[in-house]
């Protein structure tokens, strides 16, 4: 049977690896906790499950939702938009349903990029960016996000000849996995550079209410482009409303733009289902306590998984927001990120995920993420210190 040559592109990455060794640690026995994926363990928006069930004995709501089915989610998301960051949008032209906002950055490669062109995308950077680029035939350009530079990439040291032949640019403020947060000078800079090389600007946000006491609100990218010359933002229902599983987001952009991927999404599926657009509606306009417990709850284990690894010696900075951890391999280690995640899941139980799923510059980090409570993190860090101090 033959295979299209643009599934090699898609073929083994590190996050499968990682998938096998938690799975062989449980046959062996290990209690797993497991702190390597980005899924809330806290309840979904019970405004949003509640407004859910009352439709699931609607047979209106049964039905195929085409576009002209969402008019009233788009109407809510460009008021809730609007009041919330200060930027008018249409609600019929610059606002699109999606089904996670993994399907906007995954599919808009298509409807921007031909065989040959780049796509400009952070390094580390969540992994399914390169994937769309990948299935639209496109090539990567992968920006690096250090430390030094406050995990924002450097647009001058960009080379010509591949800025020649880009046509996209994304970037993710709160960022996943660093936990950089941007400010608006800075996507006013990436606005302004998108412009002058007619790159569209698409900015992932799924993290927009997830920042801590001491941080301010992190900017949208269409509060630097109100004009919308370039840019598109991606929302979802994910992390604000824990409702991963219901697979709920939304654009907000460039007309053009959303327009190009409406094509995209007209041959590939429908819209979600009419009662979880609903629940999503109810969340938006009237559960603001889910959110504000979500980062309480965030800020705990934050602070108990940081202050459990300074305690032990591993000296780890408190991010300002996302739900996230990102920490620099312990001094003691010498082999790489992988290494360190496969040893310590099969020795201790404890998954993490490796810097070099996200990246070339992702190596020599780890990321935790924060769904587990604060007593659980203290053991995992426990069992990580037994992992790099064994007793003789």
């Amino acid at each position: 049977m033959h295979f299209s040559q643009r599934l090699s592109r898609l073929s083994a990455n590190v996050f499968a690896d990682m998938d096998r060794a938690k799975a062989k640690a449980v046959a062996a026995g290990q209690d797993l906790i497991d702190l390597s994926l980005g899924s809330s363990d806290l309840p979904a928006s019970a405004i949003a499950t509640e407004t859910i069930a009352q439709a699931l004995t609607d047979s209106q709501t049964h039905g195929y939702v085409l576009h002209r089915n969402t008019q009233a989610f788009r109407e809510a998301i460009a008021t809730w938009y609007t009041e919330r960051y200060g930027v008018a949008v249409d609600p019929d032209t610059e606002v699109l349903a999606l089904i996670g906002s993994q399907e906007g950055t995954a599919h808009l490669p298509l409807a921007l990029l031909d065989p040959g062109d780049y796509a400009l995308l952070p390094d580390p950077g969540y992994p399914s960016y390169a994937g769309g680029v990948a299935l639209a035939g496109g090539e990567s350009y992968f920006m690096p996000l250090t430390a030094e530079h406050h995990f924002l990439p450097k647009f001058a040291t960009i080379p010509q000849d591949i800025l020649a032949k880009s046509r996209l640019m994304i970037l993710s403020y709160p960022h996943n996995p660093t936990t950089a947060i941007a400010t608006l000078d800075f996507f006013q800079g990436a606005v302004a550079f998108c412009q002058a090389h007619d790159l569209a600007l698409i900015h992932d946000f799924p993290y927009n209410d997830i920042y801590f006491a001491g941080e301010t609100a992190p900017p949208s990218v269409l509060q630097a482009d109100p004009e919308r010359t370039c840019s598109i933002e991606f929302f979802t229902f994910s992390k604000s409303f824990n409702m991963g599983g219901f697979r709920t987001a939304f654009a907000v952009g460039n007309a053009q733009l959303i327009a190009a991927l409406r094509q995209i999404k007209a041959v590939v599926d429908f819209n979600q289902y009419q009662g979880i657009l609903n629940g999503a509606i109810a969340a938006l306009q009237r559960d603001q306590a889910t959110i504000a417990e979500n980062v309480r709850v965030y800020q705990d284990r934050r602070d108990a998984l940081v202050e459990a690894l300074n305690d032990h010696g591993w000296s780890v900075p408190k991010p300002g927001a996302t739900l996230y951890v990102w920490a620099k391999l312990p001094e003691a280690w010498s082999g790489t990120s992988l290494e360190f995640c496969t040893q310590l899941v099969a020795q201790t139980g404890i998954a993490l995920s490796p810097g070099s799923g996200f990246g070339k510059t992702g190596e020599g980090y780890v990321r935790f993420a924060l769904v587990q409570e604060p007593a659980v993190l203290r053991e995992a860090v426990r069992r990580i210190q037994t992992f790099l101090s064994p007793q003789p």
